[in-house]
């Protein structure tokens, strides 16, 4: 049931995660949730320019993190060889290239891997980053900042290229606003940040003339290992946001590593908004000085096209006294599934170890459509129903960012619930597939996202229990059990009694 081996992970961090089935360029940690920090006054200053000309220099009053990280003793980072990784999924996990891990452990043959083998990463980092804040948490993710946002609106006045381009997105002909939102929706990641970065890469907002590499990298992701395209391109800016985002928030990340190679630790001075912008940044920016301009830019671009950033925060993302919604196992009483898929990131290749995977009876099918039905987790409106995925809103108010929302990945074409469709729990959401994302063996993926924010399947305060299964991560993606009242299940690519789920 997987793709392959590659390895996940956050992008330098101790805890490299496996991943096996929904991985790829753009497919669908445990997140330690952290409250937001507490703010303190403080200064941010950014030069605001409109269509290349100078303005005065705009002074901001933004709020600024109690730092409540302690910076490494070193960032070099190490990683032990698994059966079955290739240098270049390693390379790709990291956020590094082949040519640079050859370099660094003096390999002969970047072929030869061996079970065991001990390969350094990472050097320490060079520099240390600014802790100017750039945007707020709750400005990164999709979530209750953008519950009025109109991307059509919000875009309509810009009269470069972004106004006419469109291009086939998994075989449909999608203009680029809706591209945007489409990204924006599965990763969960805000749409306003998306349009900054691809508006300071190639002034696709604002330009109707662009270079080669602007019309072929809108992002300027231009390793030979990028796609091109504006939607896999927004797809690689997204998921970098993710990264960075949770990297920040569960305490495992601290580097990022611009083109040339070098590292930069994050200031202690952070919030989790600003890391997810430097991580976007970085693979991008030609070296230290690119990328610290390119963070000045970044400021200037968005007060330009949005005004302050800080004036549409959104806190607390989450309230005090939340609670997790109870939610039953998502296929019919009686029937026994089997729990494939422990706790693994709930879109893209990265990020918080959201989602769990299930899969039927039926034996060795491949991708076929599975017979058997999904059913809801819990009632609630479905408001998003295309290329396998379905996600349903708990509060039934039609927006993917404001309160619980419930992700189905997966689930085929034929049959599966309409958008619009108001489920109650137990009723069928559609058949298990191979449709959406990246996987090469028929199973359910299922995630849950509050108030845009991916939570984690194991989180302690919010566990995603079903049916009095609770999820237990073992750190590493895709590995994990299930237990209830003395009984524990564990996640394994098989059919055995050890992972036999009767609901």
């Amino acid at each position: 049931m997987r793709t392959s081996r590659l390895l996940l992970g956050l992008l330098l961090i101790v805890a490299l995660t496996a991943c096996r089935r929904e991985v790829g360029f753009n497919e669908d940690g445990s997140i330690a949730m952290r409250p937001t920090r507490t703010p303190k006054p403080a200064m941010l200053t950014a030069t605001a320019r409109a269509a290349g000309t100078a303005t005065p220099t705009v002074v901001v009053d933004t709020p600024t993190p109690t730092p409540t990280r302690a910076a490494p003793t070193t960032t070099a980072v190490y990683y032990t060889v698994r059966p079955g990784d290739t240098l270049s999924g390693i390379a790709t996990a990291y956020g590094t290239t082949v040519e640079a891990l050859v370099r660094l452990n003096g390999m002969a043959n970047a072929d030869h891997l061996a079970v065991g083998q001990r390969l350094q990463i990472s050097l320490n980092a060079q520099y240390t980053g600014p802790g100017t804040l750039l945007i707020p948490d709750s400005e990164l993710i999709y979530g209750p900042a953008y519950k009025d946002f109109d991307m059509m609106r919000a875009t309509a006045a810009f009269a470069g290229l972004f106004k006419t381009y469109s291009e086939e997105v998994e075989g449909v002909r999608m203009t680029a606003p809706e591209i945007v939102a489409l990204v924006a929706e599965r990763y969960s990641v805000g749409p306003r940040v998306l349009l900054t970065l691809l508006e300071l890469r190639s002034g696709w907002l604002t330009a109707a003339n662009q270079s080669a590499e602007q019309l072929a990298y809108p992002l300027g992701y231009t390793d030979i290992t990028y796609r091109t395209g504006l939607f896999h391109q927004l797809s690689l800016a997204a998921d970098a946001l993710n990264v960075g985002f949770y990297g920040w928030w569960m305490d495992t990340l601290w580097l990022v590593r611009t083109r040339d190679g070098t590292y930069i630790q994050f200031s202690t001075q952070l919030n989790a908004g600003t890391a997810g912008v430097q991580r976007a940044l970085a693979p991008a920016s030609a070296d230290y000085q690119t990328w610290m301009a390119d963070l000045t830019r970044f400021a200037e671009v968005y007060r330009r096209l949005f005004g302050d950033p800080f004036a549409l925060a959104v806190e607390p993302l989450m309230p005090p006294g939340l609670k997790a919604p109870e939610l039953l196992l998502p296929w019919p009483k009686g029937v026994t599934w089997y729990y494939t898929g422990g706790p693994h990131p709930g879109y893209g290749s990265q990020g918080a170890l959201a989602a769990i995977d299930f899969t039927t009876d039926e034996r060795n099918i491949g991708c076929a459509v599975s017979r058997q039905w999904a059913t809801a987790m819990a009632p609630g409106l479905v408001v998003h129903s295309r290329e396998g995925l379905v996600l349903q809103d708990l509060d039934n108010d039609g927006f993917v960012g404001t309160g619980w929302v419930l992700t189905y990945m997966h689930v085929a074409a034929e049959g599966r619930v309409q958008t619009g469709t108001m489920l109650k729990a137990g009723d069928n959401v559609g058949h298990p597939s191979c449709e959406g994302g990246i996987s090469n063996a028929t199973h359910l993926h299922v995630a849950r996202r509050y108030n845009g924010i991916w939570i984690a399947a194991d989180d302690p305060r919010w566990p995603m229990t079903l049916s009095g299964w609770t999820p237990a991560s073992t750190g590493e993606a895709y590995d994990g059990t299930l237990f209830r009242a003395g009984e524990t299940r564990t996640a394994c690519e098989c059919w055995e009694a050890t992972n036999a789920i009767q609901h």
